[in-house]
């Protein structure tokens, strides 16, 4: 693995993770707490005392730390709990993919940060707290300190007042789907700009040859990402070309194929164990999905949010209606291209490593048809459906992303005129499919009579 890559997997775990900026703070708290006293002590030997500073005597100071540290891990504990209800609502109302947002929130970070490094800081000031019967020295008090340390408690107040004001919007839906959207769309700028500065061309990847040989997968897990360059200096170096058989957010299982070799020759073959070896080091496995090179997991979650929505214990359609919207939109901004793969060109201007990724119709697949299954007695949704194809008809750029269309609109229509949603007539269902095709054509109808 290449340091760019270590650096990367790092990078991954320490924003994915909600210890490093508490951590952080705990660390730099510690510091704090043992500098302070010491420059309070050099001040205090000086010729002119701190003004606006703790004027009170030993008993005072030791009260005022004590009081600070216990009622902030009080508050921290709270806010611990309430952090635990977020999440646990969240994965059992909506999708347990959210869980990602909550532990990648900053505000949550920050706050329980500043909470935890005050009541670390008070604890250690608190040791350096000295009276007279307590020393052969005089009495000290780090007065700096403990201003500090007041300054601190009310950045915990603040903090406090922050986060429940935070956990209240987080706790809607609709900043739940935000959220979500925002993190989709911020992929979906990096995948654009990496296609297009590669100048990757918008089309399928050539077939596996038939004389490729299949490379398993050591472990399991779900694919991430690809390290490219280390694993093209291993290909170019044995004269082989390779294609991965999973798309980023695919599950692999170890000991089944995860891609194909093949050389130029089809009567040599490509030396299996070193390949295997390379692609358990450069290919990124994690348990959980990533957004990292994945255009389809922020569909998945908001389709995940809508299924949920529509499940008989829940029974709420409305989110499931605007859980559809951010798909449209989401579909939308997919339309800019009919394939995301990448073909990775070694120095030998060889094409030696095909990476495929998601195409417009399994996108638009993903974003329908559960959805579609689980909605088809809802007039909301149905209506939805149709709106939604409608919007991803009229921003359709190619022959290809109408066709896909058109299949889910008539899979749709055949559904809706099977069982006819309620308060709806097989007219108004035709007249739904007729406002997808009129889009598809450029006019632009409203699906309401």
């Amino acid at each position: 693995m290449t340091g760019q890559g270590r650096l990367a997997r790092v990078r991954e775990a320490v924003t994915g993770a909600l210890w490093p900026l508490p951590t952080a703070a705990i660390v730099l708290a510690v510091g704090l707490g043992i500098g302070l006293p010491v420059l309070d002590e050099v001040l205090e030997s000086g010729q002119r005392p701190l003004a606006l500073v703790f004027e009170g005597g030993p008993s005072a100071a030791r009260g005022i730390l004590s009081t600070i540290a216990g009622s902030i891990i009080s508050v921290t504990t709270l806010l611990f709990s309430l952090t635990i209800v977020t999440l646990q609502l969240a994965s059992s109302q909506y999708s347990p993919r959210l869980l990602q947002t909550f532990v990648r929130d900053r505000v949550v970070q920050v706050c329980l940060g500043v909470l935890l490094g005050t009541f670390v800081y008070a604890l250690v000031v608190l040791r350096s707290v000295r009276s007279e019967d307590e020393s052969d020295d005089s009495s000290f008090v780090p007065r700096l300190a403990v201003t500090v340390a007041l300054l601190l408690s009310l950045a915990s107040v603040a903090a406090l007042v922050t986060f429940l004001a935070h956990q209240t919007r987080q706790l809607r839906v609709e900043t739940m789907m935000r959220d979500v959207h925002a993190e989709a769309t911020t992929t979906l700028g990096r995948l654009v700009g990496q296609l297009a500065a590669d100048d990757q061309p918008d089309a399928p990847l050539p077939a596996v040859p038939g004389h490729a040989r299949p490379l398993c997968a050591r472990a399991s897990g779900f694919l991430v990402r690809v390290e490219a360059a280390p694993l093209l200096e291993t290909l170019a170096g044995c004269g082989a070309v390779l294609r991965l058989d999973r798309r980023p957010g695919e599950s692999v299982v170890a000991g089944t194929p995860l891609a194909w070799a093949w050389t130029d020759d089809p009567a040599a073959w490509p030396p299996a164990d070193e390949l295997e070896a390379a692609l358990a080091r450069h290919v990124v496995l994690s348990f959980e999905r990533s957004p990292a090179a994945d255009p389809s997991y922020g569909l998945r979650k908001l389709v995940d949010i809508a299924a949920r929505a529509l499940s008989p214990g829940i029974n709420d359609p409305t989110t499931a209606v605007h859980a559809l919207s951010h798909v449209s939109a989401l579909i939308g901004q997919l339309s800019s291209r009919d394939t995301w793969h990448r073909r990775v060109t070694g120095d030998d201007g060889v094409v030696r490593l095909l990476l495929p990724s998601w195409d417009h119709g399994a996108l638009l697949d993903l974003a329908v048809t559960q959805v579609r299954s689980y909605g088809r007695q809802d007039t909301t949704v149905v209506e939805r459906l149709f709106s939604l194809l409608a919007e991803a008809g009229w921003r359709a750029r190619s022959a290809e992303q109408r066709q896909a269309v058109r299949e889910h609109c008539a899979a749709l229509t055949a559904q809706s005129l099977e069982e006819v949603p309620a308060g709806r007539t097989e007219d108004d269902v035709r007249r739904m499919a007729a406002a997808v095709e009129r889009a598809l054509e450029g006019r632009w109808e409203p699906l309401r009579s």
